[in-house]
This record gives structure tokens, sequence and C-alpha cells, in this order.
């Protein structure tokens, strides 16, 4: 029974270690194409029952590569208890078979050395390990880490139409492997190994290639867009971003990853959200694109939506959703909620939608008593003010109890607290958050502090995409080695980890002689159609600070104003969790 083909290691009945040349190949890439990974099948005879329980009789096990057999294990195991009579009928292995037989505790380190790093397949293979888990956690080691393919599985997604049922000697016989199993270890592992080569074959068809492809296959095949796997096949394992297209060629939608190919198989992988079978179902190509980096395929991404405006990325609405909060152009401004930017007056946003610069209205009102009411300004003042000022909430400029010069005070603390001293407009609505907590009226003071911090939030992302647009020209040195030039925010050009082939041209990285090239930093408000760059760009620099290396930039990359406070409520380790 026992073999030993090519230079991997083989066992003999008693576990005792042949003569090996070459060292077991590891795994840590997941891209590994399947003819070069090493696979060890394993199939057990044991007592029966769980595997806390019984006990081991039997060990087979047959490692592959490229489908040539590198070796075969077998021994014989004194399971340490009594066979039951149905187990012997069924294996025909007895006690008189096993009684001068090795422990498990001796054999499994042989078994453990043969082994090595290769996958672990088996029929029912979690069967298998866990009374192999059972016997290393009696003799006080810790568990086999090898990732595992399970033949049943495999089967039951890629063949279960064509057999009665996905039982091992079921398959051998209707699928006519080389070897048939007898419920003997060494048998039915050479019947399982025959049974994987068959459907490494049959899940060609798929487009499985490599390692991490066919580990994700039990989830995959079963999917009802299963047959359009296929259309992955070209996808390299690289970041970039992937476009779904209908047969007309019109984009459905775009995402970014940083493995291309496994990203998209993904969506086959039973994702049950009614959006991505709709989005299958109607996709007929899949193109692609390689960036140099995650932060060159997030800015790409962002860029393809806004040119094709695919119906199945909600993110394209958010353009149409934008507004600005703005004071108006007349000798008593007010804030008025817009659409873009109008004239050169102040504008702060854009904001996600109208609701929301409504709600930083409100907050900025609550601090600065600017007038509310939307009516002109007459020329003589009225009687009665209007109901705000009543209440003690806005100025009234109408009733000319406030002059021009105390009111363009007032204005110039509203821009002056959303630019350059943020507590102009944090504080006094602190100060309202406490006096309403100490007179116990405390959704009073939860409504001021959700408002305070909504605006924080606001002069937060206000800031950071100014100070990344302000900074100029930026030449980063990314994680990897790869290089992107950043220009008032936005991505210029880039550049991948150099490989040492110097018949490629390199980009001219060179840095404008001296410190700047003249340029005065951007001004003005950011537009529609910058934001989403900017905000893409700003959350990647956050995430990613401290493995960028900045090589040159044209003004600073960090604010000089004080920091922003915030409102939020902490939440005590109990909610947190939850």
């Amino acid at each position: 029974m026992n073999r030993s083909l090519t230079n991997e290691q083989a066992f003999d009945h008693h576990g005792a270690v042949s003569p090996s040349v070459s060292a077991q190949r590891s795994f840590d890439d997941l891209g590994t194409p399947l003819s070069d990974v090493t696979f060890c099948v394993i199939d057990l005879e044991t007592t029966g029952g769980a595997a806390a329980d019984g006990g081991i009789t039997e060990i087979g096990a047959v490692k592959v590569r490229g489908g040539e057999v590198l070796g075969t294990f077998q021994t014989l195991v004194d399971p340490g208890k009594a066979i039951p009579p149905e187990i012997t009928v069924l294996t025909g292995i007895t006690q008189s078979m096993v009684m001068r037989a090795p422990r498990a505790s001796v054999v499994l380190p042989s078994l453990l050395e043969f082994v090595g790093e290769s996958i672990i397949v088996g029929h029912n293979v979690r069967y298998d390990v866990s009374f192999l888990a059972a016997e290393l956690d009696r003799c006080g080691q810790a568990p086999m880490r090898n990732r595992r393919v399970d033949t049943l599985a495999l089967a039951r997604r890629l063949v279960r139409d064509e057999v009665p049922n996905c039982k091992l000697g079921t398959l051998a016989d209707r699928l006519r492997l080389d070897h048939q199993p007898s419920h003997r270890a060494l048998d039915d592992a050479l019947a399982t190994t025959d049974l994987l080569h068959f459907l490494l074959e049959r899940a060609g068809s798929l487009g499985v290639s490599g390692l991490d492809d066919l580990l994700a296959l039990p989830t995959m095949a079963g999917h009802p867009q299963a047959a359009k796997l296929r259309l992955t096949e070209h996808l390299p394992r690289a970041p970039g971003v992937y476009l779904f297209l209908d047969r007309a060629g019109t984009v459905l939608y775009v995402g970014k990853a940083t493995d291309l190919r496994s990203r998209v198989r993904s969506y086959f992988s039973g994702d049950e959200r009614r959006k991505i079978g709709q989005l299958l179902r109607e996709t007929h190509h899949i193109d692609h694109r390689v960036c140099t980096s995650t932060l060159e395929a997030a800015v790409v991404e962002i860029r393809l939506i806004q040119e094709h405006l695919p119906r199945f990325n909600r993110q394209h609405t958010k353009a149409r959703k934008y507004r600005y909060l703005r004071l108006t152009n007349d000798k008593f401004p007010r804030l008025s909620v817009v659409q873009s930017v109008k004239g050169d007056g102040f504008h702060l946003g854009p904001l996600s939608g109208t609701r929301a610069a409504r709600s930083i209205a409100e907050a900025i009102e609550s601090a600065v008593p600017l007038r509310r009411c939307t009516r002109r300004v007459p020329k003589s003042p009225v009687e009665a003010p209007c109901t705000a000022a009543q209440l003690g909430v806005s100025t009234c400029p109408c009733s000319g109890a406030v002059s021009a010069d105390e009111y363009a005070e007032l204005v110039q603390t509203v821009i002056r607290g959303c630019t350059d001293e943020p507590g102009l407009l944090l504080e006094p609505l602190r100060e309202q958050m406490e006096q309403l907590a100490g007179q116990q009226r405390f959704e009073e003071a939860a409504d001021v502090r959700s408002r305070a911090e909504a605006l924080a939030a606001t002069l937060h992302r206000q800031r950071r995409l100014d100070t990344v647009r302000r900074s100029g020209r930026l030449l980063l040195e990314l994680p990897g080695g790869a290089r992107a030039e950043l220009i008032e925010g936005r991505l210029g050009a880039t550049q991948p980890p150099t490989s040492g082939d110097t018949s490629q041209p390199a980009l001219d990285w060179a840095p404008p002689t001296g410190r700047g090239d003249g340029s005065a930093p951007a001004t003005g408000p950011i537009t529609i159609g910058e934001v989403d760059e900017l905000v893409c760009v700003a959350a990647w620099l956050d995430k990613h600070a401290g493995l960028v290396r900045i090589e040159y930039c044209d003004h600073a990359l960090w604010s000089p104003l004080p920091a922003i406070p915030r409102f939020a409520p902490r939440r005590t380790g109990l909610e947190r969790r939850r």
C-alpha cells in the first residue's frame, strides 16, 4: 500500500520516516495557482461516536501537488479502548490488530511532520479534524491550523445533480475513480485524492485557478449566478477598480478593491442583498483597471462614478443633494441654504443635504443671534420686533434694535467661528448645555448637545478638507513603495513601486527649486465637483498617516488653528461592548 513517489516524505505502517530530499512549501499567498499547492488528503478510521469520547484506530494520508503523489502515510493506532463490534464489521479492524499498534500520542508527531503546512483535504473533513484535535488536546498540543478543503462540500456544489448522493463510495463508483473506498484509511484517502483531482478539473470551468478561489468555492458555486464566475477569470490579484457592465456596455456599478479578483468573486459567495442579485443578473461583462495603490483605486472609483453615474451606486446621487450654508449679501446678512456657490460671500459646505444644512444653521443661530426672518429689512423701523426677537433668540434689524455696525460684528463672529476660532460658536453652546443641565432640563440640554456636536463635526470636516486643498502640490511615498502626486487635494501623477528595471522611464518627481512654486494656497468655497475626491483623499491620508512619507509639500499640511472640541457623549464600557 505504501508508495514514495518523487521527493516528499513517505511513512510506513509504524510511522517511520523514509528519506526526503525537499522541504514542504508554504502558502502565504492565497493566490497561489492550484498546480503549485500541496494538498494532504487525510482519512481516519475511528471507534465511532463523538471525538471527545472516541479514539482513532487507523490513519491514512496522501500528499499531492500538481496531480502527482508526493508520499503516503499509513498506520494503525491503538485507540486505548474497545472497538465496538459494528465498527469491526464496517472496517475489518479488530482489537487484536491494534493491540501492538502505537498510541495516538506516538503517531501524531510523525503525522504533523508529514502534513507540514499543506492544505488538509478530507471527505467531511470536519469529522476527521475533530478527532485529530481531540487527540492533540489530550497530548497537550495545539490544534492544527492548516487551511482545509472539504471534498464533500465541493461535490455538493459541483456534481450534486449527477449523482444520487455525495457519499464517497457513490462518487467513486459514478465518477469511475481509480481507487474505491473500503472503510480503510489509506484506501479512502486515495479515493478522496482521486475525487479531489476530478473536482479541481470541474471547478476550472468556473474560473477556479487559485487557492483563494478554491477555498471560497463551496459558497460561490451554489449562487444562482454561479455560471458568471467565468467573467472573473481575467481579473488580477492587485489593487484597482472594477466595473460591472450590462449587455449594451452601460456601466451598472463601480467598486474598488485591494484584491480585484477576490473582491469581485465575493459577490458570488452568498450575498443575499436584493440589489446584488439584480446587479449580477444584469451583468454581461466585468471590466477593471489596475492601480498603483489603494489611494489611486479610491480616487479612480470616485471619478468613474461621477463620469458614468451607475444606477447601482448610491454615491452618484450625493452630488444632487449637496447644499451650502451661505450668508446672504445684504446689509443685515442671514443664513440661507443654497444649492451652489453664489457670489463671493461666505459659504460653509458642501453639506450632505438640506436637513443637515438647516441643522447647522440652527446651531450657529443658537450661538450668535443673527436675524432669522426672511423678509426685506424696511428702511424705517417697525414698532414690534419679530417673534424670534421677542423670544430672545435673535436680533431684529427691522425694529431698529441693532445698528448696522453692531450687526456686522455678529456676522464677523460667525465667519471667524466657522473658520479660525471655533470656540466663538461652540463655547456659547456648551454654556447653554451646562445651564440647562444644571436646571435639570435634560432633554433640552441633549438637544443643544446634538446641535453642538453636529456643528463641531462639520467644522472639523471643513478644516480637514481645506487643509488638504491648501497644501498645494504634495509628493508622497505610499505604503509598499508606490508614489503619488496630489495637487490641491486631487490626485495627479502616480508611480508604482520601483522594480529595479531601469529601462522604464521614471516620472519627474523633482520638486520646484526653493520652498514652494510661488503659487498661493487655494481659497474660496470647495466646489461640488471636487468635494467627493477631497473627502476620499483626506480620509485615506488620515487612515494611513503613519505609513506615508511626505517628500515635498508647497504649503503646510497641518493646521495651526486651535483644536475643535467634540460634544459626543462618552459611552460606558458596557455600551462599547454592546
